[in-house]
C-alpha cells in the first residue's frame, strides 16, 4: 500500500521515468518550467528531477497554480485507490466528496455527516491532501464540466448548471484556469469526425452521455459482470447484448446506465433525467466495479500463500462487485437468507413490481427503480411469502434504514456498522460480512462460513473450518473480500446466499 506516496521522490521519479500506469491516482507531477501537472504515464518526455514536484491530488495541483496536462488529462485518471482501502476521517470524506455532497449540503454538510467540526475536517484534508474540500470539489466540478463540453451538446449555460457551478462566470474561470483553454475552445478540440454527443455507431439518444470509465490493470471482468448478471433482478438490472443495465436512484432524478468491458476501460452509457446528477452516477458506477482498486498490490499480497497462488496466476485483476445502492444491498442481502440465488431474485422481483418506482427505458427491459426504503418500511409483512423470523429480520432492517439508525452511506464507520447490524434480530456473521464487502465496501470483510468458501477451501487444501480459516486468512489482510473472489471461482455451483 503506498500511502502518501507522494512524498517519497525517488520513487515517484522512478514510475514517471517508466511511464508506470499502475501509479495513475496516487500521485501527480507538476512541472515547475512549464505549469503543468500530470499523471505518471504521461506520454510526454520525462522532465528534469529537479523540476517536478509530486502532490497528492488534482486539487492540490490546481489551488498551486498548475494547469492540466491536454496530452495525458490527469483529471480522468482512477481514483486512488486509498479512499476504498481506508476507513478514517480522510477516506470517509473522500468518498461524500466524490458522490457531490459538498456540491449538495456545502462543507458543513460534509462535516456533520462525517461527525466532525467544519474546521477539524478542512484541517486534515489540507494537511493530508494539499487541498481542503471545496478545493477537491471545485476540481470535481471542472472534470464534470469538461466530460458534458466534450461528450454532448449542451449549452454551456446548461453544462455550468449541471456541473454544480453558481454562476457561468465561476464555470468559464474555473474551465479556463484548470485547462488553459476557454469551454468554447475545449469543444473544439473534438475531433470532428465525431461530433460531441456522437458515436462511431451514430447519434445517441436525448440525454444520454457515452463516457469511458479508467482502471487499473490487470481486471478480469469475468467474476464482476458474471455475478452481476446471475444475481440480476428483473425490472431493475439486466444482461443485454454484453453489458450489464439498471436503473439508479440519483439525488435529482433517476438514471439508466449500460456498462460494457473493454481491454482498456469500461464503456459507460448513462441516459439521466437530470444532468446534475452526472458526478454522483460515474462515482457509483466506478464503486460498483471496484474500478479505483490496486489490483497488483491485491494480487501481490494473495500470490505469496501457495495455495492461493495458482488462482492468481490464473485469472489475476478480480475485482468485488459491489453495489450502486447500499440500502438496496442489504435489502437483498436479507431476501436471499438460505435461499437459492433463483428464488431470492424472485422475491425481489415481487417486490420491485409492487413498490418500485416506474422508469422509462427506451430500450425497453428496465421497468422500475428498487424500491425505496421508506416505501419498503411501509410494506404490509402479512404480504411478504417469506418464514415468520426472515419476515421480522426484513421489517427490522428496513424500519432502521428508514429512520436513519442504521446508516450504510460512504461516510459510515465499517466496524461500528457491522456492530450495528449484528445487533439486528436475524443478522449472524455472515449476513453482516456480506453488507460490509458488497455494500459498505470493506476490502478485508471475509465470509468464513460461506458454503461456496469453505468447499474451495477444503479442495485446494487449505483449512475448511470456519476457525482455522479465519487464521490462515489473517495473511492476506488487508485484501480477504479479493480472496472471497478467488476462491469463488473455483466453485462451479451456482451463487447461493445460504447462511444468515
Amino acid at each position: 500500500m503506498q500511502t502518501g506516496m507522494h512524498t517519497d521522490t525517488e520513487r515517484c521519479v522512478r514510475a514517471v521515468r517508466s511511464k508506470d500506469a499502475r501509479f495513475d491516482g496516487w500521485f501527480f507531477t507538476a512541472v515547475l518550467t512549464t505549469g503543468i501537472y500530470c499523471r505518471p504515464s504521461c506520454p510526454a518526455v520525462p522532465p528534469k528531477p529537479g523540476n517536478m514536484t509530486f502532490h497528492p491530488s488534482a486539487a492540490a495541483c490546481q489551488q498551486a497554480g498548475f494547469r492540466a496536462c491536454k496530452r495525458c488529462r490527469p483529471d480522468t485518471s482512477p481514483g486512488s485507490p486509498e479512499w476504498n482501502l481506508r476507513a478514517d476521517l480522510t477516506a470517509r470524506a473522500m468518498r461524500l466528496i466524490a458522490d457531490g455532497v459538498v456540491d449538495r449540503e456545502g462543507v458543513p454538510g460534509l462535516a456533520a455527516r462525517l461527525g466532525y467540526s467544519t474546521r477539524q475536517v478542512e484541517r486534515q484534508l489540507l494537511a493530508e491532501l494539499g487541498a481542503g474540500p471545496l478545493a477537491l470539489a471545485r476540481a470535481q466540478r471542472a472534470q464534470t464540466a469538461r466530460l458534458l463540453i466534450e461528450t454532448t451538446p449542451l449549452p454551456m449555460a446548461d453544462i455550468a448548471f449541471a456541473a454544480g457551478f453558481a454562476s457561468i462566470r465561476t464555470f468559464n474561470d474555473t474551465v479556463r484556469e484548470v485547462y488553459a483553454l476557454s469551454p468554447s475552445e475545449l469543444r473544439t478540440r473534438v475531433p470532428k469526425a465525431r461530433p460531441v454527443g456522437t458515436t462511431a455507431a451514430g447519434t445517441t439518444a436525448a440525454g444520454t452521455l457515452l463516457l469511458r470509465l479508467p482502471f487499473r490493470a490487470p481486471l478480469n471482468p469475468d467474476n464482476l459482470f458474471g455475478h452481476l448478471a446471475a444475481t440480476a433482478v428483473p425490472g431493475v438490472e439486466e444482461w443485454r447484448e454484453g453489458a450489464y443495465r439498471r436503473t439508479l436512484r440519483l439525488p435529482y432524478g433517476h438514471g439508466i446506465v449500460a456498462l460494457t468491458p473493454n481491454p482498456d476501460h469500461i464503456a459507460c452509457r448513462l441516459t439521466l433525467g437530470d444532468p446534475r446528477d452526472l458526478t454522483v452516477a460515474i462515482s457509483r458506477c466506478r464503486r460498483l466495479l471496484d474500478l479505483d482498486a490496486d489490483p497488483v498490490a491485491v494480487d501481490d499480497q494473495l500470490r505469496a500463500d501457495p495455495l492461493l497462488a495458482p488462482l492468481v496466476d490464473k485469472a489475476p485483476g478480480r475485482r468485488v462487485p459491489r453495489t450502486v445502492d447500499e440500502a438496496e444491498f442489504a435489502v437483498r442481502a436479507v431476501l436471499g437468507q438460505q435461499v437459492s440465488t433463483a428464488a431470492a431474485r424472485t422475491h425481489a422481483a415481487r417486490l420491485v413490481a409492487a413498490h418500485g418506482e416506474p422508469v422509462d427505458d427506451p430500450e425497453g427491459g428496465l421497468t422500475h427503480l428498487f424500491p425505496s426504503t421508506g416505501a419498503l418500511a411501509a410494506v404490509d409483512p402479512e404480504t411478504l411469502a417469506m418464514p415468520r423470523t426472515r419476515r421480522t429480520t426484513f421489517t427490522t432492517l428496513v424500519a432502521r434504514l428508514a429512520d436513519g439508525s442504521v446508516n450504510l452511506g460512504v461516510e459510515c464507520d465499517w466496524a461500528e456498522t457491522r456492530a450495528r447490524l449484528l445487533a439486528l434480530p436475524g443478522f449472524g456473521p455472515w449476513t453482516a460480512d456480506v453488507i460490509a464487502m458488497r455494500a459498505l465496501g470493506d476490502p478485508d470483510a471475509f465470509l468464513p462460513t460461506d458454503l461456496g468458501i469453505r468447499r474451495a477451501a477444503g479442495e485446494l487444501g487449505l483449512p475448511s473450518t470456519p476457525a482455522a480459516l479465519t487464521a490462515r486468512a489473517s495473511a492476506w489482510r488487508p485484501w480477504r473480500a479479493y480472496a472471497v473472489q478467488y476462491l469463488w471461482a473455483t466453485d462451479s455451483h451456482p451463487i447461493n446466499f445460504l447462511p444468515v
